[in-house]
């Protein structure tokens, strides 16, 4: 099956073009293949493009990426193009546009200020917490997950050095950074903290003697399974 043109000539000479749709048949009495109309898409100079773009488009459903391609340049004539792979984006670039949001980026680089670091220590800490998000590894899992299977933005390489130099970083200024994160979140959420709530589930007292009963610190059995806490 294939479009094809087909001239004829007016009464007044002027040539007229036709753009049909067509497949070859066998002619059993001629022995040879002749064309058999499909469908007329009509003139050249008044053709229903929409109507082809239509039928370009139903039949792209069934071809792949690399085929439609390949079809394409091997009309035209240009080089084919090679599909070498292709790396999801949409998890990592939301974490990314909240990681700026928040702040995070600065705060690291504020932390940073004065250091002789040239490793990417600001995208390994952020490629860190998208990979605990969206496909929780080890540091060399990460690694490998950055190089072959996210699309993070990053601009530079990053190895699992950086990744071990900015968890380095994360520890030294962790408490700058919780402050500033707090403070960005309830900036962000426009909160007002009037009251904290603070999960003892798992603490527990160890004396001799439990307070009276208007005491916090009583016999009891802690999530722990701990009968002498």
């Amino acid at each position: 099956m294939y479009i094809r043109t087909i001239s004829r000539k007016n009464r007044d000479g002027a040539a007229v073009t036709y753009v049909q749709l067509a497949h070859n048949v066998w002619d059993t009495q001629t022995r040879c293949a002749k064309a058999q109309v499909l469908h007329s898409f009509g003139r050249t100079d008044d053709l229903d493009t929409e109507a082809l773009k239509r039928l370009a488009k139903s039949i792209g459903r069934f071809l792949t990426p690399e085929d439609a391609h390949r079809i394409q340049t091997n009309v035209l004539g240009e080089a084919p193009l090679q599909f070498i792979r292709s790396v999801p984006l949409g998890g990592a670039y939301l974490l990314r546009s909240l990681w700026e949001r928040l702040g995070l980026h600065t705060v690291l680089k504020d932390c940073l200020k004065g250091r002789s670091y040239t490793s990417p220590v600001e995208w390994a800490a952020f490629a860190m917490t998208a990979n605990r998000a969206l496909a929780p590894d080890s540091k060399r899992g990460v690694e490998e997950w950055i190089r072959e299977d996210v699309a993070l933005g990053n601009p530079e390489p990053i190895d699992l050095q950086h990744l071990y130099r900015a968890m380095d970083v994360l520890l030294e200024y962790r408490e700058i950074i919780h402050k500033e994160v707090y403070f960005a979140v309830a900036d962000l959420l426009n909160l007002e903290v009037d009251l904290i709530f603070f999960d003892t589930t798992s603490t527990y007292f160890e004396r001799d003697e439990e307070d009276d009963e208007e005491g916090l610190r009583q016999y009891g059995h802690s999530k722990d399974h701990r009968p002498d806490s």
